[in-house]
């Protein structure tokens, strides 16, 4: 048992992205199954536990849904006859990673439910804090639940409220009342796609067109990927209705005021492809900048910048940009290797990270390096990089972090993990540098966060246990469940 404890570790000592979901309603009638396909295709590294697709014809049989959804990768999930069944107009599409709820078939998303008024779609990225409350209070008025996650207790909330109300656009708005926690929602009635952003902005949410379509993605990256131009983000708060009739409606009944926003501050870190836009600011810049930030902050003399693939490459070079210090590539990246994978046996002695990644001698040999990363969550891949590039013959390694330590865990859809498995808890900068073998190390001053991300309102809560809202007394993060 230990064994696997310790390769799962070794392999998972990353944070998992969250989820992506896009939606799309093409008003001149055309399918849009491929398209969504092609935009998840975009999002794929926000989730690879399991993925799906659901859609419905609005001049069809009203209430009529198609949906696929497996586990695995895109292309491992799809084929083209898959997806050439899947006839509609209006859909919804999801790409998936656990952050509660088990990594099972039934828990991957779009969720399809039939109800009194029709049906809906819904897929959803983060996570709710009042989950086991609100899925409590159903089951006690004789709901049966198909799934462990959210997302179910959303869609029933929404199909609970649409029976009091005119539309279903006000539905989302009542159920909303009753959500506490991160969550973008993309929801298909028959007729209406809509999207919804919790009020503190935890999670991105984004507006594009193409032709005569619509498209309600997590980043703009899948809109560009699928030849959408950008309209503009979904609000904080804010819910975006979509129909032929009214084009772009939009509730702010529950905006919060700019300086309660509560961004999570790693899709700028980490979790956002770099040529996305995430509330008009830009991913690659972000990091660019915690490079340079880290430069100024912990500069120290070297020969070479590097970074960690593929997340720790724009920080290297902010960083190498700032302190007048050549940047390189040390490492050789297996692009084969999808970010699950069935992981090495401790026996065969092959270390997980050098299937993923190997050192280049001839760049490193001989030089003082600076190695960058996104973070360090456990610290049990940390030491294996180092060691990596020792055993490449460099003469120094020296380690940057482009955020600050982890010291408390994330309620809100990041998997940072409960404090005891955090290598930064209960330990000085100094510990960690020795556990990890580097010469030196440096982190992210806190105080540079806001900077990165031109003075937005972000959640910080994992550095430093102030959470934009009371955090749970209930553990709801499906940790054990892992």
């Amino acid at each position: 048992m230990a064994e696997n404890v310790n390769e799962l570790m070794e392999v998972t000592d990353k944070l998992r992205e969250e989820c992506g979901v896009f939606g799309m309603y093409d008003f001149d009638g055309g399918d849009v199954a491929s398209t969504i396909y092609y935009g998840l295709f975009a999002l794929q590294h926000r989730g690879q536990e399991s993925c799906g697709i659901a859609v419905s014809d609005t001049n069809g049989p009203k209430g009529k849904v198609l949906s696929f959804k497996d586990m695995g990768l895109l292309n491992e999930a799809f084929t083209p006859e898959t997806l050439d069944k899947l006839k509609g107009d209006i859909g919804v599409g999801h790409v998936r990673y656990s952050t509660a709820g088990g990594s099972t078939r039934e828990n991957a998303q779009p969720l399809v439910l039939n109800y009194v008024k029709g049906t809906l779609g819904l897929a959803h990225n983060g996570n709710l804090i009042n989950a086991p409350e609100l899925r409590r209070e159903l089951e006690y008025t004789g709901a049966i639940f198909q799934t462990t996650i959210d997302t179910e207790v959303i869609a029933y909330h929404i199909a609970r409220e649409r029976l009091n109300s005119k539309t279903v656009q006000e539905a989302v708005a009542r159920a909303m009342k009753k959500l506490k926690g991160a969550y973008s929602l993309v929801v298909m009635s028959p007729r209406k796609l809509i999207g919804a952003r919790d009020p503190f902005g935890f999670k991105p949410l984004c507006i594009g067109k193409r032709d005569n379509a619509y498209i309600i993605a997590s980043e703009t990256c899948a809109l560009d990927t699928v030849g959408a131009t950008f309209v503009r983000d979904i609000e904080p708060g804010e819910i975006v209705t979509i129909s032929p009739e009214k084009g772009i409606e939009s509730n702010k009944s529950m905006c919060l005021p700019k300086e309660q926003h509560a961004r999570c501050v790693f899709e700028y870190i980490y979790f956002a492809r770099p040529d996305s836009y995430i509330d008009n600011v830009s991913v690659y810049n972000s990091r660019i900048l915690a490079g340079k930030f880290l430069a100024m902050d912990s500069p120290v003399e070297a020969d070479l910048v590097v970074g960690v693939p593929e997340s720790g490459n724009c920080a290297a070079m902010g960083y190498a940009m700032q302190a007048g210090i050549p940047y390189g590539q040390a490492f050789v990246k297996n692009t084969y290797v999808g970010r699950t994978f069935i992981k090495p046996k401790q026996k065969h002695r092959e270390s997980s990270v050098q299937v993923k990644l190997n050192a280049l001698k001839e760049v490193v040999n001989g030089k003082r390096i600076i190695i960058i990363d996104d973070s360090i969550v456990r610290g049990t891949t940390s030491d294996r990089i180092v060691k990596m590039l020792r055993d490449a013959g460099a003469k120094e390694v020296h380690m940057r972090v482009s955020s600050p330590p982890f010291l408390w865990p994330c309620y809100f859809g990041t998997d940072v993990p409960a404090r005891e498995q955090l290598i930064a808890y209960n330990r000085t900068v100094d510990q960690i540098c020795e556990i990890i073998g580097a010469d030196s190390l440096g982190y992210l001053r806190v105080e540079r966060l806001e900077e990165i991300v031109e003075q937005l309102g972000i959640c910080k809560g994992c550095f430093t246990g102030k959470y934009p809202m009371e955090p749970p007394t209930e553990d709801i993060r499906g940790e054990f469940e892992r």
